[in-house]
């Protein structure tokens, strides 16, 4: 029988990194197919274990190592005995703070006194924390405080993982309790009657611009709730739904998500149906609730919402993409409702609602008398009076406090231009973002 041999390949200029040569000639000494069969086969070395993470009960690679681990580990042991000791040490003063506090009639929470703590403390660190966690800490010391004094209501529009329960949880901390008024207009009426202590509403956002559902509030509540604090929370929006992101044929979430979303989804969902809901937590509701009853009926489902990922994992809704709004650095001001005036801080605004007299040049005047006084304003907004077709109520926000002299003037003489001009408030301005 003939032997057969191999055609060897032509030779080709090697591209990049040469390939390794393969032997096609003679078989080497020794390599017999029995003797190649034994080589195969033969146990490789076993490879070297790759450095576990620390678990606590591992070992380091040498006695003096894990000497100084135990070492460093027996003082933070230690330090956490002393913080938890001089943290139940403060807790004690914080009860006796409370109980005068009960007796004279001081708010619970006094957002003067909490910006003056908060600026203190970060004052104080020297690191390696980061501002923004050492406020974290403090806030939900604060919030422990609050618990220990009376414990507090705080009304949100819900439901629970929206916006506005995220920003309620940052600002006064988990030791508070949370009540789900579902509407804007709802939280003005039950921080007005008393049935929580007080309020968290969206008032404006860094690219879609005022609430609507807000100012439109105030119109009718401005003479029942006055504006105690103020909160800049950072929003990420998300897409959740329970199909493939081709099968998306409808997305449920608030007009202003819409707006803050906008070019991404005239790329990416141009033909999808935009349903307005009254939360981005509503919609996520929603829209689990529709992928449900089309699964129920052996359908795909097409719902999705754009919310944050929390309303995702509460709800049952994956997340196909994050951080889909169009710009980076989206915020959202929120402001606390409540039925007290904000002592002064030292560095506050102060938020305004009027409108003007009926005659050229009002609107003019009433900013020029601001101009004149040298108070700057840090915004202005204005929505349809409600009363007549073609006239406007005018929001703005001052530097400085309702008590300043200077503020106070100006307020003054501003309102010989205004049919009518109602202080909504003056509170510490926010300078951090939670």
């Amino acid at each position: 029988m003939a032997k057969k041999t191999r055609k060897k390949a032509p030779a080709t200029k090697p591209a990049g990194k040469p390939a390794p040569k393969r032997s096609v000639g003679k078989p080497k000494p020794g390599g017999s197919s029995a003797a190649r069969k034994k080589a195969a086969t033969k146990k490789k070395p076993a490879p070297k274990a790759r450095p576990v993470k620390d678990s606590g009960t591992e070992a380091v690679s040498s006695p003096a190592e894990r000497q100084k681990l135990e070492r460093l580990r027996t003082r933070i042991n230690e330090l956490d005995t002393e913080l938890v000791k001089m943290l139940n040490e403060r807790a004690k003063t914080v009860v006796s703070v409370g109980k005068l506090k009960q007796k004279t009639g001081i708010p619970i929470y006094a957002p003067h006194r909490e910006s003056a703590v908060l600026e203190r403390v970060l004052k104080n660190n020297r690191g390696p924390l980061f501002d923004k966690t050492v406020e974290a800490v403090y806030r939900e010391l604060m919030s422990g405080s609050f618990a220990l004094e009376r414990p507090l209501r705080i009304g949100f529009l819900g439901p629970r993982g929206s916006f506005s329960h995220l920003a309620s949880a940052k600002h006064f901390g988990q030791s508070v309790d949370f009540e789900d008024l579902h509407s804007i207009d709802g939280v003005f009426t039950e921080v007005s009657r008393g049935h929580v202590d007080y309020g968290l509403v969206p008032i404006e956002n860094s690219i879609g611009g005022g609430i609507v559902e807000a100012l439109d509030a105030f119109t009718e509540h401005a003479s029942k709730v006055t504006v105690y604090a103020e909160a800049q929370i950072e929003i990420h929006h998300a897409l959740l739904a329970n199909c493939e992101p081709g099968q998306i044929r409808r997305i449920h979430s608030k007009p202003e998500i819409f707006t803050q979303c906008k070019t991404w989804l005239a790329t990416q969902y141009p033909q999808a149906e935009q349903v307005p809901a009254a939360s981005s937590s509503r919609a996520a509701i929603t829209a689990a609730e529709e992928c449900a009853q089309a699964e129920a009926i052996g359908t795909t489902p097409v719902a999705a919402a754009i919310g944050n990922s929390l309303a995702g994992s509460i709800y049952g809704l994956n997340t196909l993409f994050e951080n889909i709004e169009d710009r980076p650095g989206n915020i959202t001001r929120f402001l606390v409702l409540g039925r007290q005036k904000a002592r002064k801080s030292g560095d506050d605004k102060t938020s305004i609602m009027f409108n003007t007299a009926d005659k050229p040049g009002a609107l003019v005047r009433v900013l020029q008398v601001f101009e004149s006084s040298g108070v700057n304003l840090t915004h202005i907004d204005k929505r349809p009076s409600r009363v007549k077709n073609w006239q406007y109520t005018f929001f703005i926000d001052a530097e400085g406090h309702r008590d300043d002299e200077r503020l106070a003037s100006a307020i003054e003489r501003a309102s010989s231009h205004c049919k009518d001009l109602t202080v909504l408030g003056s509170y510490p301005r926010s300078r951090r973002i939670l």
